[in-house]
């Protein structure tokens, strides 16, 4: 059974204006000033930074940020979002020989409902959140996650994402990953540009 585990903000979808929008609300509504989103979005993929920490300047995340990021979240989790050019050709020429999970650390009740707007939701059979786990990517409990619902070995499996959160997560529970350049970040190494690139790697993987 082979299985491949996508990330989703960034991987499958752009949301970054969402996203970008959704934390400076939060921030404006702190007391906060406004940031930019070039820079919202560096720093979201950023595995060595904590998000709490770097946006809120609290330790962890509070009650009131999380009401404050999900109340708007909630509202407009719809807009602005678009599925990156060749995706869902791609899913539509694997479907038949391949497994489909996405493993993000966003919500996945929130995933779900931007997914089927897209109309990508029935290529997945599974989708795992941060709510869904105890510790978020880069942590591999995700993705041990997917493996053990799926049973499936860690040889079959594939994750792709467009942040190092994503590798670090792959590395960790021992499975093969590709890095993507058309999300959040501008990764200067070891990414690939497109959609091709990505066909031929997991073939390349897999046969």
């Amino acid at each position: 059974m082979k299985l491949i585990m996508f990330d989703m903000d960034g991987t499958l979808i752009n949301s970054g204006s969402m996203i970008a929008n959704t934390i400076n609300y939060v921030r404006e509504n702190l007391g906060f000033e406004l940031l930019e989103k070039s820079f919202i979005l560096e720093k979201v993929n950023d595995p060595n930074i904590s998000s709490s920490e770097f946006f809120y300047g609290t330790k962890h995340f509070t009650e009131e940020q999380g009401k404050l990021f999900e109340t708007y979240y909630y509202k407009h989790c719809l807009t602005d979002l678009e599925i990156y050019d060749g995706i869902k050709e791609l899913l539509e020429d694997l479907k038949s020989d391949y497994i489909f999970t996405v493993a993000t650390n966003a919500n996945s009740e929130f995933a779900n409902r931007m997914l089927n707007h897209l109309e990508l939701g029935s290529y997945f059979k599974t989708i795992v959140g941060y709510n869904d786990v105890l510790k978020p990517k880069p942590h591999p409990e995700m993705v041990y996650k997917i493996l053990e619902e799926i049973n499936t070995t860690k040889e079959k499996s594939l994750l792709v994402g467009d942040s190092h959160k994503d590798i670090q997560a792959a590395n960790s529970a021992g499975i093969d990953s590709i890095l993507v350049n058309w999300g959040f970040s501008n990764h200067e190494e070891n990414a690939i540009e497109t959609i091709k690139e990505l066909e031929d790697k997991i073939y390349k993987k897999f046969n």
